[in-house]
């Protein structure tokens, strides 16, 4: 009989422990869960995609048809001028009614790159590419909005690197 008291107090204690265990890991993960919602900004919107909120300002975008400054090398260059309402589906693109080569005389604008007009393999095509068509995958528009995150980039000529030959 003492043998069966002692292995049931043990088992008492054996519950007790693991009760105790699930405890403070429930406590601990709603704790680090708390300190991540105030660390993480929310960058996507409302928590509850459903809710009618007021979306605040939309971006002014920039509409001088000035040409920009690339970041990068081989960066697509941004869109100067409003794209509201363009259609850019299968069977319609705005932008090449004015950027294609044959009506860039007409239009004043610039001419899309010559790659545009070629395969993955480099052969050149009469058409403008398929895997070209959709301009606004690699072109935006400009807003004139704050950055979410500040740009610390530096172009390399801030950096004190010099173009060839410029060195005597």
């Amino acid at each position: 009989m003492r043998g069966q008291d002692s292995s049931r107090h043990l088992i008492r204690h054996q519950v007790w422990g693991v009760v105790a265990v699930a405890l403070l890991l429930l406590t601990t993960t709603i704790a680090v869960a708390q300190m991540v919602e105030r660390r993480v900004p929310q960058l996507s919107g409302s928590a509850d995609p459903m809710l009618n909120i007021d979306p605040g300002y939309f971006p002014k975008w920039v509409v001088d048809d000035r040409r920009r400054m690339r970041a990068y090398p081989e960066q697509p260059p941004t869109i100067p001028h409003s794209i509201d309402g363009y259609q850019v589906t299968l069977n319609a693109n705005r932008c090449l009614s004015c950027h294609k080569r044959e009506f860039t005389e007409g239009s004043g604008a610039p001419m899309i790159s010559v790659t545009h007009y070629m395969t993955r393999g480099a052969q050149m095509l009469a058409d403008v590419s398929p895997r070209r068509y959709f301009c606004t995958t690699c072109h935006v528009p400009q807003a004139d909005t704050k950055p979410l995150v500040d740009n610390t980039f530096k172009d390399m000529s801030e950096l004190g690197f010099k173009p060839a030959g410029s060195e005597q």
